[in-house]
């Protein structure tokens, strides 16, 4: 039975080198990643609420207050990638990287205190460069490809099925900083945050999400104006009342990012946040999420004094602003409720399990489990090729 990697040589007439096949995760060097974006800044001047706090707000006693309620977070969502080298391919007489990927989103719902699977997407994606397609104008070039790809006896057999090829860009193919590895590798994330929005926009259709059941999304919901995928999905500025019920929790940020009235930076204001507190919500926005703006704050979840760094027990927290939140701000009882029930959701913890304990909510940690579960073997995967 013919391998992917064959199908695809003779379908684009490339040449296919069979080069060694490994996993990006695998030999990826130590660096600190963080959830949101590294470039931006945000002034505590600007605040995103109704009351205009200037110092940290206590959230313990209203913790403490609802603990016997039913909680407001009952949605919870996250997604992840794997993704691999599986081949070089030649095409006149340049070499280029071809990137499989496997995309797991998915979405749990705690009822009664139990977990349950509410929506689960599964999808493989391979990025190919643009030169693939030598005549570069038939739009249904990649997707005649592809089909050709699910024809395989094998990939019938096993009951897999690619959902795209996805041709990266090789314009700039011997710049100083030009990397086609990662820019085949930032198509297949791209892919996985279109499906992110395609699962919200899923639950809102299904009139899951209200005033009482909030989604928790795993990460920053700063998404950027996307070139490719669904239409009705690449702006945020489009689609952003599908998050009026929708929170994002980042387990890492980038604490230099904030910055004071004056212009200083701010990041102690961070780490000297005393426990069970959230600082005033700052408003953000950035031209690459398209013209949306954002309410951002802090809360420590961890005493300081039994974690690693100063940073670790903090996580941060963003609100799409609405019409009337952008004008007005969003409601700092609401802010606080907010706060409240992320407090309320630090315990259990998955201490030993995961190095991020400290940040981690366990509902966002079994979500997380439940998806990378979802994987075929990385040695089943790249026997396909």
């Amino acid at each position: 039975m013919p391998k992917i990697m064959e199908i695809i040589e003779k379908e684009t007439k490339g040449k296919s080198y069979h080069t060694y096949k490994y996993s990006y995760d695998s030999i990826g060097l130590p660096t600190i990643d963080y959830d949101d974006d590294p470039n931006k800044v945000m002034k505590w001047r600007d605040s995103a609420e109704t009351i205009q706090y200037k110092k940290p707000v206590d959230i313990k006693p209203l913790a403490d207050q609802i603990q016997s309620e039913e909680p407001l977070l009952k949605y919870f969502l996250d997604g992840s990638r794997h993704v691999f080298k599986v081949d070089d391919i030649a095409y006149n007489k340049q070499v280029f990287p071809v990137v499989a990927g496997q995309i797991g989103v998915g979405c749990c719902r705690r009822e009664n205190k139990q977990m349950y699977k509410e929506l689960f997407y599964r999808e493989f994606v391979l990025s190919l460069p643009d030169k693939a397609d030598a005549d570069g104008w038939d739009k249904t070039y990649f997707s005649a490809i592809t089909k050709k790809v699910n024809e395989s006896p094998e990939l019938k057999h096993l009951g897999i099925q690619f959902s795209s090829i996805l041709p990266y860009s090789t314009s700039k193919m011997g710049a100083p900083d030009t990397k086609l590895d990662n820019l085949a590798v930032g198509k297949i994330q791209d892919y996985m945050i279109e499906a992110e929005k395609r699962m919200v926009a899923e639950l809102v259709r299904n009139k899951k999400l209200g005033q009482d059941s909030y989604l928790l999304k795993d990460g920053s919901l700063e998404y950027k104006v996307m070139r490719s995928g669904r239409e009705d999905l690449r702006v945020l500025q489009k689609i952003k009342h599908n998050y009026n019920w929708v929170i994002g929790v980042s387990k890492s940020f980038n604490p230099e990012s904030c910055l004071d009235h004056t212009g200083r930076p701010n990041s102690n204001y961070i780490a000297d946040l005393p426990l069970f507190h959230r600082t005033p919500v700052a408003r953000y926005e950035n031209s690459y999420t398209g013209d949306v703006q954002f309410g951002v704050w802090y809360i420590r979840l961890r005493d300081k004094r039994r974690t690693q760094t100063p940073f670790d027990g903090v996580v941060k927290v963003e609100k799409i602003m609405m019409d009337d939140e952008i004008e007005h701000g969003i409601d700092s009882d609401i802010i606080d409720l907010i706060s409240a029930n992320i407090i309320n959701e630090r315990n259990p913890t998955c201490y030993g399990t995961d190095r991020r304990w400290a940040n981690h909510l366990y509902p966002v940690f079994l979500t997380e489990s439940f998806v990378k579960s979802q994987y075929i073997s990385a040695e089943m995967f790249l026997q396909l090729f």
